[in-house]
């Protein structure tokens, strides 16, 4: 990918993460209080929804940096040898390949966040210092694993859908899509992803909140799962659906169409540059 690309994968993907991730804040705390195997209202309800605010604006520009340019450069390094009918793997090797990058960066913000959500009464430096000073970087890291098996899944669906769903509205209108036909695009599909891997979701976030040395802190996904179906059943599998439904809807909306206009309107201000 040639630099003008690379520079404008970079600041679109983070401009757009930061759009989405300020703008949805409030959905996603609630999402995390239905999900806390506390309960919605003992991990403080409706209060303090920007609980661990700070921590989500640190991660959002480097880790949606970080997935787009990896996205671009896998999309662009298969584009040679790629037939029509191979796009779609294409595209689910692209995001996988930025979810593993993008997770490096997401989880320990994820962390830190989950946690301050539920402990609105914690500053999110606090929460910080605590992890490091009781479980190290580990700490920071932990639900790695939950995390990118959660994202993995997402953008396996997500991206090829919201890619066959604008070559689509393309093909139709005989002309590539503008950006709010990209949002509405990405709405679908990340309104789609969002209710599928929910379950996953869960687990994620009960093993980011176990208590230090708990068996569901070790971070075994499955273990998770059985455990929330064991006490709670289905609905316990998908806790905040609507929620994260509507988050990631309204997110892809914005998050994809902010991406893809940030990024055209970039290419084309390095064409007019001598």
């Amino acid at each position: 990918m040639d630099r003008p690309g690379f520079t404008a994968s970079l600041v679109a993907g983070g401009v757009a993460g930061v759009s989405v991730d300020l703008i949805l804040y409030p959905l996603d705390t609630i999402k995390t209080r239905l999900q806390s195997p506390q309960g919605f209202k003992k991990a403080g309800g409706f209060r303090g929804i920007y609980a661990g605010i700070p921590s989500a604006a640190l991660g959002s520009f480097p880790n949606a940096a970080a997935f787009f340019i990896t996205y671009e450069y896998v999309k662009w390094f298969l584009h040679a040898d790629s037939s029509s009918y191979l796009m779609p793997a294409k595209h689910m090797l692209a995001a996988s390949a930025g979810e593993v990058v993008a997770c490096l960066i997401r989880v320990p913000s994820e962390v830190v966040k989950q946690r301050a959500q539920v402990s609105a009464s914690s500053r999110t430096f606090q929460i910080f210092s605590n992890i490091l000073y009781q479980e190290g970087i580990r700490g920071l890291y932990r639900g790695y694993t939950s995390t990118v098996l959660r994202e993995i899944p997402f953008s396996l669906v997500q991206f090829p859908l919201w890619e066959s769903l604008k070559a689509l509205w393309s093909w139709r209108q005989d002309h590539v899509v503008d950006s709010w036909q990209s949002a509405v695009c990405g709405a679908f599909a990340g309104g789609f992803a969002a209710v599928v891997t929910t379950p996953l979701d869960v687990a994620k976030t009960r093993i980011m909140l176990a208590k230090a040395g708990s068996s569901t802190a070790g971070g075994n996904v499955l273990s998770a799962l059985h455990g929330v179906w064991r006490t709670q059943g289905l609905s316990g599998l998908f806790a905040g659906v609507f929620p994260r439904m509507a988050a990631i809807s309204l997110g892809g909306f914005i998050f994809l169409g902010a991406y893809d206009q940030t990024r055209s309107l970039l290419l084309e201000l390095g064409k007019e540059s001598p």
